[in-house]
């Protein structure tokens, strides 16, 4: 498994699954009332696509908290790459269990490698450079930790988690301080410590923040050859972030400028669920 790049991760794991499963059971599942409770049965869940799997341990406590007996075997390792018709986990307990857990289970683990497998696709475009490609706060509400979990399990990297663990200085944010330097300076009287970025929009404004001492500067939409001209401006002196209309035409050229990093929306933003099904054998 990759290393987890979030706090608290095991705690918020325990409260999706309690939402998910408030949502979907509520008062209780009446059509698995159709089967004899004593009944025990076995289920296999498998990709119908090539996929990369991502959140194994929602699916372990979704089955952990409604039924206990469940039992849960995993046959592929979380993070690695799995082929249609792949067997991914399988089932044993109850079966009325087995089958009100089956789509809060499935949702986890469709979602999350929908994430992993586009963050593996973006992540392999980019991997003869020293580049490192961060998702964003464009998350699903409630899920932002699970889906930046995800991230890392496709290979690329976690931006900043929230509003509350680094600044980033926007164009707003500028104008309202009165400018960079004003801005960049405010936030270090303000929470000393914390990296401070800074998006720009120009050279000119580049210059700006590296003279007021940026940690991080997003450029922001520039061109592929001002992007290079930025990384020989700054020269070491801040790392460079590229964001904006970056897309599977578009990433390698801007991976192969030199910045530090590129930041992706879509990343999380616009993910594909991964097509998986269960089989149920008494």
């Amino acid at each position: 498994m990759p290393p987890v790049q979030t706090a608290g991760l095991a705690t918020e794991i325990e409260a999706n699954v309690r939402r998910a499963l408030l949502e979907d059971v509520g008062t209780g599942d009446i059509t698995a009332q159709l089967i004899p409770a004593e009944r025990l049965a076995r289920a296999t869940v498998i990709t119908r696509e090539a996929c990369v799997v991502a959140g194994s341990a929602w699916v372990d406590a979704v089955f952990r908290q409604l039924d206990p007996r469940v039992a849960v075997h995993w046959h592929v390792e979380e993070a690695a790459r799995a082929e249609p018709g792949q067997t991914l986990f399988s089932v044993e307990g109850p079966a009325r269990s087995l089958l009100t857990g089956e789509r809060s289970a499935l949702n986890f683990l469709q979602l999350l490698s929908g994430v992993a497998t586009r963050a593996r696709h973006y992540a392999d475009q980019v991997a003869h450079t020293s580049v490192r490609l961060l998702d964003t706060r464009k998350t699903l509400p409630g899920l932002r930790l699970a889906q930046k979990y995800a991230i890392t399990c496709g290979g690329c990297y976690n931006h900043r988690i929230g509003l509350y663990d680094a600044f980033l200085i926007k164009e707003n944010h500028i104008a309202a301080c009165g400018g960079i330097a004003a801005a960049i300076e405010a936030a270090r009287r303000i929470a000393p410590g914390k990296p401070v970025e800074v998006e720009v929009e120009s050279l000119d404004e580049l210059k700006q923040a590296l003279a007021g001492g940026a940690d991080i500067i997003m450029l922001d939409e520039l061109s592929p050859d001002d992007m290079r001209e930025a990384v020989r401006l700054t020269a070491g002196q801040a790392k460079l972030e590229a964001s904006g209309g970056i897309n599977d035409s578009t990433l390698r050229s801007v991976a192969e400028t030199g910045v530090d990093f590129i930041s992706i929306g879509t990343l999380t933003k616009d993910v594909k669920a991964i097509d998986l099904s269960m089989r149920l054998s008494l």
